[in-house]
Formats: C-alpha cells, structure tokens, sequence
C-alpha cells in the first residue's frame, strides 16, 4: 500500500507514467468510466476547498466510482476532539482510498502511519500540495512539451505557498530549470526552501521585487494569492494583498510563448482581462487537476485500464 505525502515520494519515471496515464484519460474517457466500480473515495477536508475538493470527487465518479467524507471540520468529530489518527481509523473502515486536506502541517502523514488505505495529502497547511503539483507539472509539460530546460516565475505569497514549495521541489528534479522568485521582502520563499536550492549547484535562481523586470526572460509565470488564512494580523494582509497584480501591460513585456498557471483561487493578482490571453492556462489547469487524480487513484489502488 502507498500513500502520496509529497510529489517527492513519485519517481521522474513514475511522474511520467502517471502524467502519460492522464493524458490518455483525456483523450478516452469512456475507457476508464467504469474502472472503479464499487469503490468508495473518502475526501476529508478540514479546512475550505472548491477546486481540489470538487476535483477528487469528480475523478472518483468519472472513475465509476462515490465519494463520501466532509468540507470542513466543524461538520466531522474533529469538533468534539477526535485526533487525526482515531478519524482515519474509523474511514479506513469505510472507504477504499482517502484524500486528505487539514489546516495543521504534516496531519496527513499522522493519518498515513494509522490508516489501512491509501491517503492522499490534499493540501497540510503552508507545508505541500502534491496533486496540486501533478497538476502543475502536467499542464507545463502539456503546452511546453517538456518539464527541464525552462526559466520559471514564481510571483506573489512565496513563504506560506505551498503549492510553490511543492512545485519547487519537483522541478528540482529536472535538467536545465532557473527560477525566478518575486515577492515582497515579507512573503520571501523562507531559509529552508533557500537551502534546499543551494543544494543543488546546477540549479540557478534570483530574487527579485519588481514582477516586471521578470516578465520579458520567462517561459512560465506560477502566479499565487497572498494568503489571508496565513496572517495573523488583518493589517499585514490588507497591506500586501494587492503588491502584485497581472494585467494586459505587464502581459505584453513576455514572449508570445510564455504560459501563466495560478492554482487558483485568485483574487486581484491576475486582472480579469488576462483570461481571454491564450497564454493564460490556470483554467486548463483546473481540467488537467481532474484527470490526473484519476490517474493517481487508479496507481495508488492498483487498477490498471
């Protein structure tokens, strides 16, 4: 039995199968509508989600597959104090595989050590965000054609963002990446993110505070919200929320190939006047996300289509 904690416990090889398996779903999916018939999906969400949550419940139904579980903790046990462990012990009773999203770091790992089925980390606080990541991962390959040899942007809440720390370690893994990193001084990518690219000498990276000195060199550009949920003080965020914004302007100093992702949700940092710009791909990154769990529950319960 495996579980998915980080994109990190998928090797490159086992990335690009998983990635060729989705892809494949995409273009037949009546070949896997019936692939998980009589299997039951948990998703236990303790903290709001719309796209990963609605996600993992789409591609188990388009799988043949139901879904149970909850949207946020108030409506489970967790709020007369059941721990992690004990929740994921009564769900392994129910259900065939678990997708887990919580609000404190490394809960899904603790669920992992206790559970009797594959357990899916949905999001662990600012700490990582794998399927988001496969997500990621697919569409840069899927308009790019390849995964290595690019000059990636990475905008906005650099420190919370998990989906950014995530994605970073992936693309860690790949020949010829340079980052690019922009963000006010509060929201920096944090010392241990810092050291583990030090880490790797064949990788380069810059820190910048203007998003437009970055645009005309990239060949993607990873927009993320500043996080309110992460603040501890309503003034911090109201000062920063807004630091970056994409708009047509700042669109028209990139390359006529350079694509923009966002995990999503945005509020002001993409300028609604950007979606109808054919490098915006943060929505067909919400359709990659679908399939790619569908590829990723089929390789964690051991279907093969």
């Amino acid at each position: 039995m495996r579980h998915l904690m980080t994109p990190l416990d998928l090797t490159v090889e086992e990335l690009d199968s998983l990635m060729a398996v989705a892809e494949d779903i995409k273009k037949d999916p009546a070949r896997y509508a019936h692939t998980c018939d009589g299997r039951i999906l948990a998703a236990l969400f303790y903290e709001p989600s719309t796209r990963t949550r609605l996600s993992f419940e789409a591609a188990m139904l388009r799988l043949g597959g139901r879904t149970m579980g909850f949207a946020d903790a108030t409506s489970s046990s967790a709020a007369k104090g059941e721990s992690v462990a004990d929740t994921i012990r009564v769900v392994s009773c129910f259900a065939d595989i678990a997708a887990m999203r919580h609000f404190k770091e490394g809960a899904p790992m603790v669920a992992a050590q206790f559970s009797k089925i594959p357990v899916i980390n949905a999001g662990d606080g600012g700490h990582q965000h794998p399927t988001q990541t496969l997500t990621d991962l697919m569409t840069i390959r899927s308009c790019k054609g390849r995964l290595g040899n690019m000059k990636i942007g990475m905008c906005g809440d650099l420190k919370f963002g998990r989906t950014v720390h995530s994605l970073i370690r992936a693309l860690l893994r790949y020949d010829g990446i340079s980052f690019v990193f922009i963000s006010p001084n509060e929201l920096k990518l944090p010392d241990y993110m810092i050291e583990e690219l030090n880490n790797h000498p064949n990788v380069n990276y810059k820190e910048l505070t203007k998003l437009e000195d970055a645009m005309p060199e990239l060949d993607a550009l990873y927009m993320t919200r500043v996080q309110r949920e992460r603040f501890f003080n309503e003034e911090d965020y109201v000062r920063l929320k807004d630091y970056y914004i994409l708009d047509s302007s700042k669109m028209e100093l990139a390359s006529k190939d350079m694509i923009v992702l966002h995990p999503l949700p945005r509020v002001n940092e993409i300028s609604v006047e950007v979606d109808n710009d054919p490098r915006a791909k943060y929505f067909d990154q919400v359709n990659n996300g679908m399939y790619i769990r569908m590829a990723l529950i089929l390789m964690l319960l051991g279907i093969e289509a």
